[in-house]
This record gives structure tokens, C-alpha cells and sequence, in this order.
């Protein structure tokens, strides 16, 4: 004890220390004496096993009172005497006098001889000097000591209850409400304070002493009617007898805060292990869906019609808008999640969390790669799709008009060319049905182009694995075999019709050149019909006007043509005039050919009649392609500008990530800010990709006025919402770590300056050798030699433990706090431990149960299961397994 303790004891025991020996206690008090200190001597002598009965009597041979002093200092005095006689009476006594001097306490008057002699004034006053020095003097309140401090505890612990009004050890106390204050304040459950009355104080010091004995372990050291019938109770009984409720309640509330922090530390764990369980189930449904959509994008089986290829396009489109946001979300939360659990674990001194194999974020970044890997392609080979059968409907339709125009004008020849009507014809019939022939033959070579056309469009379709290639093959070959019948049959005619014409002398010239000339001009009026009503496809302005420039072409032969048709006519009709003329028996017909005038003149109407027709649809297909010039003028000025801001602000995201322009709150604060202005900017995306959608339904497949596509857009814009999330995500962290870890502003700024130093190429991270010539900057002394390179590979492990080959600035400064952080809450906790475990070097499972919350005490027994040893003590676990199971084997 030190001066101040010491001079303080004295100067309350100076009153008391001239113990007069001749003077008489007051009857009263003395009794009140008695039973207060036999009552606290035997609270301490029972842990020893003994007791005594009489104060003056049982202390005189010196033995109880060397074993009272063991146990209530808990040293070991010198060896007693075992001798019955006075001398050795006398010794044992000094000896306990002794050991109390030797604790800074000074006794006047108080010798060996009178205690020996059992005088009872001396007794009490040696008792209450023992009382004082180890039960009262220790007692401290807001810097006052011994008796001042216990009746200031006594006077803050009865504050709120009514008529309580604690101002001494003695009559303050005779009503017996302080006593039942001070026991329900800490234990409301034992006493039903509001049914005391003050008029009826033996009630309540009865049921005070009565509930102190039976529930706190506290002997009782006074009688009610002792109290109550004096008329100011001696003050040391009451003190003493106070001074065991300070100490019962004062170990209370030391084993209660040890329980709220051990309570505090495995909420803590509890929330870490929800979190690793939250971590794995959202990281498994994550993988999930990848493994799930990729085999669905990498399906490249193509459909026979263009209704279910836009189908499948528009499946596509749901999943770009409906499906793979959430999941870009769930992706970036996930990461955010899982730096967030890191630091926490990390201030908890706990070891970093390992997910299950195939779960690492590394794992999920590689799952997510592959997918967008499968997604890329996939649109493209949709439209690609789409164009392909697009064309192949073109072709078909163009195959089938052709194939029934050839087909029409076949019909019938065959039938013809077998005739033997030359055999039974006059002369003039003869010539003219070779005349006829050979216009035939003319016709039938005009129409080779159009077999050769039929021919490659088929071969066309089968190149571009047209679905009905089949029926269009055996349509075709049809027409070849007839072409080719048709072709040995005019042969075989002719030959006929030769042998015959050398029989036959006459021919009529004007006949046979009508049929000449009405051939061919039948023939072109027929491939402009057939050209006038082609299909036709285009994709741009310059398409239309090449077609628009062909028509044009052709109608500026219109009026040659006609005069050809009007030359035709002109011999049709001199022919009407020759026989009419000479009464050339001919009945009216051309014996030459089947074109009549009359058909000439109706293919002619035709012809004209389709012309207009076709200037229609040329000008509607040109405003179709002017509408979608405007589309495609739209969209680039739009993406022309979104494209360059997305850039720009993951620029400007950057430099606020690696600047150190204010505090980490400002730059928390500038974050937000830029996180506020992108989430407002995506109703312009919306346009965007609105404007996009138009475009495809529209068929447009390239776009000259800009360089951006949808597809960029969408990536920067996801990779521009997970950068903002990412960089928000690991200023809190620092945050979250700088206040854990009581970093300063100055300390910061000075952490990131040096990390900023040697991240030369400003990628936010540093690789192995500008990390290590970092530390070197900061004053570590990490060498070449072998100690140093193990040293560097010990601080590569912590802050790069998934082995990335990089360090971030949020693992630099968790180490750097880290490396500098105190030792207080394990220390705490070993505090906690020895407070509820007591004197002993283990605490019972039964203790944690009564000393925690049910849900705290079953998981800190059931993470302790697993350390307890075949050697430990039966349902307790030591402070090495207690420390074990809190914070692992790795921080023992």
C-alpha cells in the first residue's frame, strides 16, 4: 500500500486507535460488533473449513487468526506455533500483528498480550483494523477511497428509489430500505420493492438479511431488532456489513461485462459465418445461371423459317433487358459482399475467408468471362440468320415466278413438236410450218437464258442449304429434262420439215418475216413483263436509286419498241392485204407463228400498264430507305455522345480513386455524387437502346455514321455501374478500416501518396516488385538475402492470399493498419476469462450457461466442443481452448 493509501486508513482509524482500556464498548454496539464480525470472520474461515463461535475467545491461541489472514490476503504467513502455552500464544498473535503492520496499517494500543487474554475491546478493534484494510480500503468511487468511496457507491446505487436517503453508516440504514435498494437495484427479481413500507422497518431488514443470506452468499451479520432498537447502530457493523454487499455486486458486474464482451465477440462471428453462408449461396445460384444460359448462347442450331428465327431474336433481346441485369447486380454485390466480410474478419483478428472450391471470385469472374465470351457471337449469328434465309425466301420466290413462266410457255410444246401436220399440208403449208419452226427455234433459244437463270437459283439455294431444296432440286431437273426433250424434239422436227421443203417451193416472205420480228419483240415484251413484276431487295439508298436508274433506262426504250410493234402490225397488215389483194387462199392465219396481232397488242397494254406500277414501288422503297437513313442518323447521334461519356467519366472515376484531393469521406461523398449523375443518365440508354430496337425490326445491318454499336454501349455501360459500385465499395472499406483501426487522416494520405508513387501505369494496383520497393519506402527492411525474400513472401501471402499477383490499395492499408494494430481485444477477452473463471484456470460449461444468453452460451459451447482435450476437467474448457475457439489457432 502507499503513502497516501496508508496515511488515508490511518487518519479514519485514528478516532478508534487509542483504545482505552479500562472503557467499556457501549452495550449495544458491542453485541452489534460481535455478530457483524464473527459473521464476516466466518464468511472467509469457511473456505478454509473452520469456523468460530466466540470472537475473543476462538482468535487467543493466534491459529484462526493466521488462517483468517491467509485467506482473505491470499499469502502465506510464517509457520505457527503448535504449543499450547501463552508464549506460544503470544507468538502466533504477533505474527498475524505483524503481517497487518506489513501492510501499511499502524496499531496503537492493540498488543498480542491483550488479544491472548481474549479482551473483547481489543478483539473488535483488531477485527475491524483487518475489515478495514482488506475489505473497505480498497473500495475506490470517482477518486475517493475507503469509506468515502463505499458510502458515495451506496448513495448512487439508491439515488432513484424513494425515501432512501443514504448519509452515514448508521441511522440511514434503520428503516432497512437501503439494504433492499441496494439488493434490488442488481438482483429486481429477488425483492418486490414496491410493497415496502418505511413505517415497518423490521419487515425490511428481516427480508433484506433473509434474501442477502439465501441468494447472494451473504452471511447474515446483524439482527433486525437490534438495529431498530438502538438508537444509532454501531457504524463499523454497518460498514462491514455494507462492504460485503459492494463486493458481492462488484464481482457481479465484473463477471457481467466479462459476459457482454465474450456476448459481443461471438455475435461478431455470428454475423461473419451468415455472411460466408450468404456469400456461397448467392456465388452458387450466380454459377448456376451461367452454367444454365451458356449452353442456351452457344446453341447455334439454325431454323428453316424467319418467324422462328426473329423469334429466337427476340428471346435474345429479353434476356440483354430482363435476365442478365439482375445478374450483372447480383455479380457486383456479390464481389462488394465479399470485400466487406474480408475486412471485417480482418478487424476481428480472424483468419480471411476461403470459399468452398469453384466459388473464389476469381472463379465466378472466369464463369462470367465465358458467358459474355458465348453471348458475343450470338447476336451476330442471328442477324446473320436472318439475312441468310432472308435471301433464301428472295430466291425461292424468284425460282417459283421463273419456273411457272417457264413452265406456262413449255406447256403444251411437246404436243407440238410432235405433230405430223406436214405431212398432209400443201406446199405453201409446208414452208409455212417451217417458217414456223424455225421461229420456234428462236423462241426456244430466247428462252435458254431463263433455264440457265432457273438453273442457278437453285444451285444458289442449295449453296445457302435452303430447307426445301429437295422439291426446288426436282422442280428444276424437271425443267432441264423438258428443256432438254424439247431441244432433241425441235431437232427431229426440223429434220422433218427439211426433207419436206425440198418438196415444197413456195413460201410466203411477209408471213415469215412477221413471225421473224413478232418473235423477238414477243420475247422482249415478255422479259419486261417478267422484269417489271421481279421481286426485289435492297438494304440502301444507293440500291434503290441503281434500280430506279434501270427503270428509268428501260422506259426511255419505250417508244422505239413501239415503233417496232407498229413495223409488226404494218406487215400483219400488208399481209391482209396481199390476200386480199390476190385472194390468197391463207383463212386469215400467219402459217409462220401463233403471235397474233391481237396478242402483240395485249402483251403491249400489259407492258404499259405495268410500267406505273413499278414507278410506285420503286418510290415507295425509296421512302422505306429514307426512313431508315433517319433511323440509322438517330441512333449515331446518340451513341456518337453516350459513347464518349461513359469513357470520360470511367476516367474521371479513376483519377478520384488514386487522388488524394480531401478526406476519404469527401471522396466518398464525390463518389456518390458521380454515382447519382450515372443512374440519371440511363432513361438516355433506355432511348438508346429503344431507338436500337427499331433498327433491327427495321432490318438495318450497318450503320456508316458512327462507330459505336449497341453492344459497346451496353459493356461500357456495365462496366461503368460495376467500377462506380467497386470504387464506392473499397472507400468504405477504408473507411470502415481507418476508424477500427484509429489511421489518421495524416497516416492515410501518407499511405495512399506512397501507393500512388509506384503505381506508375495508375491501374490501382501494384505487382509484386512496386509493392515491395513501396515497403521499402515506408522504412521496411525487406533485402535480397534469403531472411528478406521469406519476409516479403509472409506479407504476399496477407495481402494478396487468393495469389492474384497484384495488391490493391484496400489490402495495402489493411496490412498497414494491421501491422500497427494493438492488442486490446485480445486482451479483453483473456481479462473476460479470468473473471468468470475466478481462481481457477478453466470456466465449466455450466458457468457460460448461467453467465451469457441462452442462444451466446449454447454456440460459444458448441465452437469450444471441438478443443476440448481427453486431459481437460470434465465440462470446462481452459483459456487455451477458449482463446481457440474465439479467434483460431493462428492468433494463439
Amino acid at each position: 500500500m502507499d503513502h497516501y493509501d496508508s496515511q488515508q486508513t490511518n487518519d479514519y482509524m485514528q478516532p478508534e486507535e487509542d483504545w482505552d482500556r479500562d472503557l467499556l464498548l457501549d452495550p449495544a454496539w458491542e453485541k452489534q460488533q460481535r455478530k457483524t464480525f464473527t459473521a464476516w470472520c466466518n464468511s472467509h474461515l469457511r473456505k478454509a473449513g473452520t469456523q468460530i463461535e466466540n470472537i475473543e475467545e476462538d482468535f487467543r491461541d493466534g491459529l484462526k487468526l493466521m488462517l483468517l489472514l491467509e485467506v482473505i490476503s491470499g499469502e502465506r504467513l510464517a509457520k505457527p506455533e503448535r504449543g499450547k502455552m501463552r508464549v506460544h500464544k503470544i507468538s502466533n498473535v504477533n505474527k498475524a500483528l505483524d503481517f497487518i503492520a506489513s501492510k501499511g496499517v499502524k496499531l496503537v494500543s492493540i498488543g498480542a498480550e491483550e488479544i491472548v487474554d481474549g479482551n473483547v475491546k481489543m478483539t473488535l478493534g483488531m477485527i475491524w483494523t483487518i475489515i478495514l484494510r482488506f475489505a473497505i480500503q480498497d473500495i475506490s468511487v470517482e477518486e475517493t477511497s475507503a469509506k468515502e468511496g463505499l458510502l458515495l457507491w451506496c448513495q448512487r446505487k439508491t439515488a432513484p428509489y424513494k425515501n432512501v436517503n443514504i448519509q452515514n453508516f448508521h441511522i440511514s440504514w434503520k428503516d432497512g430500505l437501503g439494504f433492499c435498494a441496494l439488493i434490488h437495484r442488481h438482483r429486481p427479481e429477488l425483492i418486490d420493492y414496491g410493497k415496502l413500507r418505511k413505517d415497518d422497518p423490521l419487515t425490511n431488514l428481516n427480508t433484506a438479511f433473509d434474501v442477502a443470506e439465501k441468494y447472494l452468499d451473504i452471511p447474515k451479520m446483524l439482527d433486525a431488532e437490534d438495529i431498530v432498537g438502538t438508537a444509532r447502530p454501531d457504524e463499523k457493523a454497518i460498514m462491514t456489513y455494507v462492504s460485503s454487499f459492494y463486493h458481492a455486486f462488484s464481482g457481479a458486474q465484473k463477471a457481467e461485462t466479462a459476459a457482454n464482451r465474450i456476448c459481443k465477440v461471438l455475435a461478431v462471428n455470428q454475423e461473419n459465418e451468415q455472411l460466408m453462408e450468404d456469400y456461397e449461396k448467392l456465388a452458387s445460384d450466380l454459377l448456376e445461371w451461367i452454367r444454365r444460359t451458356i449452353p442456351w448462347l452457344e446453341n447455334r442450331a439454325p431454323e428453316n423459317t424467319m418467324h422462328a428465327m426473329q423469334q429466337k431474336l427476340e428471346d435474345f433481346r429479353d434476356y440483354r433487358r430482363l435476365h442478365k441485369p439482375p445478374k450483372v447486380q447480383e455479380k457486383c454485390q456479390l464481389e462488394i459482399n465479399f470485400n466487406t466480410l474480408q475486412t471485417k474478419l480482418r478487424l476481428s483478428n480472424r483468419p480471411a475467408f476461403m470459399p468452398s472450391e469453384g466459388r473464389m471470385v476469381s472463379d465466378i469472374n472466369n464463369a462470367w468471362g465465358c458467358l459474355e465470351q458465348a453471348e458475343k457471337g450470338y447476336e451476330e449469328w442471328l442477324l446473320n440468320e436472318i439475312r441468310r434465309l432472308e435471301r433464301l425466301d428472295h430466291l425461292a420466290e424468284k425460282f417459283r415466278q421463273k419456273a411457272s413462266i417457264h413452265e406456262a410457255w413449255t406447256d403444251g410444246k411437246e404436243a407440238m413438236l410432235r405433230q405430223k401436220d406436214y405431212e398432209t399440208a400443201t406446199l405453201s403449208e409446208i414452208k409455212a410450218l417451217l417458217k414456223k419452226h424455225e421461229a420456234f427455234e428462236s423462241d426456244l433459244a430466247a428462252h435458254q437464258d431463263r433455264v440457265e437463270q432457273i438453273a442457278a437459283i437453285a444451285q444458289e439455294l442449295n449453296e445457302l442449304d435452303y430447307y426445301d431444296s429437295p422439291s426446288v432440286n426436282a422442280r428444276c431437273q424437271k425443267i432441264c429434262d423438258q428443256w432438254d426433250n424439247l431441244g432433241a424434239l425441235t431437232q427431229k422436227r426440223r429434220e422433218a420439215l427439211e426433207r419436206t421443203e425440198k418438196l415444197l417451193e413456195t413460201i410466203d416472205q411477209l408471213y415469215l418475216e412477221y413471225a421473224k420480228r413478232a418473235a423477238p419483240f414477243n420475247n422482249w415484251m415478255e422479259g419486261a413483263m417478267e422484269d417489271l413484276q421481279d421481286t426485289f431487295i435492297v438494304h440502301t439508298i444507293e440500291e434503290i436509286q441503281g434500280l430506279t436508274t434501270a427503270h428509268e433506262q428501260f422506259k426511255a426504250t419505250l417508244p422505239d419498241a413501239d415503233k417496232e410493234r407498229l413495223a409488226i402490225l404494218g406487215i400483219h397488215n400488208e399481209v391482209s392485204k396481199i390476200v386480199q389483194t390476190y385472194h390468197v387462199n391463207m383463212a386469215g392465219t400467219n402459217p409462220y407463228t401463233t403471235i397474233t396481232p391481237q396478242e402483240i397488242n395485249s402483251k403491249w397494254d400489259h407492258v404499259r400498264q405495268l410500267v406505273p406500277r413499278r414507278d410506285q414501288a420503286l418510290t415507295e422503297e425509296h421512302a422505306r430507305q429514307q426512313h431508315n437513313e433517319r433511323l440509322r442518323k438517330q441512333f449515331a447521334a446518340q451513341a456518337n455522345v453516350i459513347g464518349p461519356w461513359i469513357q470520360t467519366k470511367m476516367e474521371e472515376i479513376g483519377r478520384i480513386s488514386i487522388e488524394m484531393h480531401g478526406t476519404l469521406e469527401d471522396q466518398l461523398s464525390h463518389l456518390r455524387q458521380y454515382e447519382k449523375s450515372i443512374v440519371n443518365y440511363k432513361p438516355k440508354i433506355d432511348q438508346l437502346e429503344g431507338d436500337h430496337q427499331l433498327i433491327q425490326e427495321a432490318l438495318i445491318f450497318d450503320n456508316k455514321h458512327t462507330n459505336y454499336t449497341m453492344e459497346h454501349i451496353r459493356v461500357g455501360w456495365e462496366q461503368l455501374l460495376t467500377t462506380i459500385a467497386r470504387t464506392i465499395n473499397e472507400v468504405e472499406n477504408q473507411i470502415l478500416t481507418r476508424d477500427a483501426k484509429g489511421i489518421s487522416q495524416e497516416q492515410m494520405n501518407e499511405f495512399r501518396a506512397s501507393f500512388n508513387h509506384f503505381d506508375r501505369d495508375h491501374s490501382g494496383t501494384l505487382g509484386p516488385e512496386e509493392f515491395k520497393a513501396c515497403l521499402i519506402s515506408l522504412g521496411y527492411d525487406i533485402g535480397n538475402d534469403p531472411q528478406g525474400e521469406a519476409e516479403f513472401a509472409r506479407i504476399m501471402s496477407i495481402v494478396d492470399p487468393n495469389r492474384l499477383g497484384v495488391v490493391t490499395f484496400q489490402a495495402f492499408i489493411d496490412f498497414m493498419s494491421r501491422e500497427t494494430a494493438d492488442t486490446d481485444t485480445a486482451d479483453q477477452v483473456m481479462a473476460s476469462f479470468k473473471i468468470l473463471a475466478g481462481d481457477k484456470n478453466y470456466i465449466t460449461v455450466d458457468e457460460l450457461r448461467r453467465e451469457l444468453p441462452p442462444d451466446q452460451a449454447e454456440y460459444c459451447i458448441a465452437r469450444m466442443a471441438p478443443y476440448t482435450g481427453p486431459d481437460a476437467v470434465p465440462g470446462a474448457l481452459d483459456y487455451m481452448s477458449f482463446s481457440t475457439a474465439l479467434y483460431g489457432e493462428s492468433d494463439l
